[in-house]
């Protein structure tokens, strides 16, 4: 895949576990794509100030986080310019069809359960890297 080269990923997720899990779910897909992490909305906004010249090529945001939950940062990361165009899915351990639509009237792309298994996160991440590949 030679879109962009390394592909950034950026997953917004307080649970360390879930991060490692993605994380290595993503190297088993390719190991040159990096992986950078928010522990809350307010360490990913700070990364993301901080670099002006970071573009993810996909952002996942948790739905349930302390102090700024899921659709709270995602309306933060929405308001940024430069990454308008930047692919943002709600990832999230349920599926609640309210939270759900309210997070693609807010802009994100999808909403997606946490598969509940690792090969299945290699699945699903193999298959939205397709999509977009494909675009």
């Amino acid at each position: 895949m030679n879109m962009q080269s390394p592909l950034i990923f950026f997953l917004i997720d307080n649970d360390e576990e879930d991060q490692e899990i993605f994380n290595l779910a993503l190297n088993e897909i390719d190991p040159a794509i990096n992986c950078l992490f928010g522990d809350n909305c307010h360490s990913a906004i700070n990364k993301l100030d901080a670099d002006t010249s970071l573009i993810p090529f996909m952002i996942f945001i948790d739905m349930n986080m302390p102090l700024v939950n899921g659709t709270g940062c995602l309306q933060k990361i929405k308001s940024i310019p430069r990454l308008k165009k930047v692919p943002v899915y709600m990832y999230s351990t349920a599926g609640d069809p309210r939270a759900m639509k309210e997070a693609k009237e807010l802009g994100a792309d999808d909403f997606i359960v946490k598969p509940s298994s690792f090969q299945g996160l290699v699945n699903l991440l193999s298959q939205l890297l397709q999509n977009h590949a494909n675009k």
